[in-house]
């Protein structure tokens, strides 16, 4: 079985606060660590009340803070919205806290709206298509200085944080490609050009002193619980949130409800069964099987999980129960 991995939004759920969110976020990763998890990223959104991961370095510094050995990272910072040395500084300084346990994984969506992007830069001029540009000019701020070198990032330079390409269409393949970097792929939310995308990776893959062959990381939703029905249930936070999220309604996680599906209009069921086609929802043994199919059909080396659960318990358990069923798969 090949390493698993979480990624957090660190969900605000209906009825709950930002604290609140955050207190779960750090008992889960003291959780995930205990339960043999490799890594425990967190992305960067903004403008968005269920989501209180915005400033996303602080969070992965006080989820450092409370582990002590899985890795913690982002996936991921929007590049776009920041500038390269400053996010050098900060996972430089992350990286000396906390060595050997940071990852940085890099992405070229705003995280946001366009009124909520000038806001967060005072201007547009962070063009997504200076990204590639954006990406190289990080990874120098982190290589050693050199002689005369006006300009150091201090704390970072000489840091040797791992730098991934986070990506939901081929895009993002082709520089990881080009760059020799690790490529993450958001298939849980945005499965459409997956396969191509992989494809394009391994094909054209250039290695690097960062990485030798290509390595690839997906997304993917779990929802695991006793049954098939009670996780069905569990899921409905996230279909809920879809829904919501895609008429322009964003808000805190919902509450799980019966006989959602059944209120759906038909564009909405097609497209949650697009958007959420990545997903294993279920009992132990239905869960388990779907990844089992999942990985084999992708190659992936790595799977990044994510549980959008309303009930903080309910998401403990679901990954309780995943890590459950991997484990004989792993002594074996």
């Amino acid at each position: 079985m090949i390493p698993l991995s979480i990624l957090d939004l660190a969900p605000v759920p209906e009825g709950s606060d930002t604290a609140q969110a955050l207190a779960n976020t750090l008992d889960l990763a003291r959780h995930a660590e205990r339960l043999g998890y490799k890594r425990y990223w967190l992305a960067e959104h903004h403008n968005m009340p269920g989501i209180a991961s915005a400033a996303t370095s602080v969070v992965i510094g006080a989820v450092a803070a409370a582990t002590r050995t899985i890795r913690v990272g982002a996936g991921g910072v929007m590049l776009p919205n920041h500038a390269p040395l400053i996010i050098a500084e900060q996972f430089g300084t992350l990286a000396a806290l906390y060595p050997g346990r940071i990852d940085l994984g890099l992405g070229r969506a705003p995280g946001s709206d366009q009124a909520t992007a000038r806001a967060l830069r005072r201007t547009l001029s962070g063009d997504v298509d200076a990204f590639p540009q954006d990406v190289m000019e990080l990874m120098h701020w982190f290589a050693p200085a050199e002689p005369g070198q006006r300009i150091i990032a201090n704390p970072g330079e000489g840091q040797k944080v791992p730098v991934w390409i986070l990506g939901s269409s081929t895009y993002g393949a082709q520089l990881a490609a080009h760059l020799g970097l690790p490529y993450a792929f958001a298939s849980h939310f945005a499965p459409r050009e997956m396969m191509p995308a992989l494809r394009l990776y391994r094909e054209t893959f250039r290695p690097s002193e960062r990485l030798a062959a290509p390595h690839v990381m997906l997304g993917y939703n779990v929802f695991a619980a006793g049954t098939d029905d009670e996780a069905k249930l569990l899921f409905t936070s996230l279909q809920q949130a879809f829904v919501n999220l895609r008429s322009g309604r964003p808000g805190k996680l919902p509450p799980p409800v019966e006989g959602f599906a059944d209120r759906l209009s038909g564009p909405e069921r097609a497209m949650l069964d697009q958007a959420l086609s990545c997903a294993a929802v279920g009992s132990p043994e239905t869960v388990m099987a779907k990844v089992e199919s999942f990985i084999a059909e992708t190659g992936a080396d790595e799977l990044m999980v994510t549980s959008q659960i309303w009930d903080p318990a309910a998401r403990v358990r679901s990954l309780e129960l995943l890590a459950a069923c991997v484990a004989p798969a792993r002594a074996c």
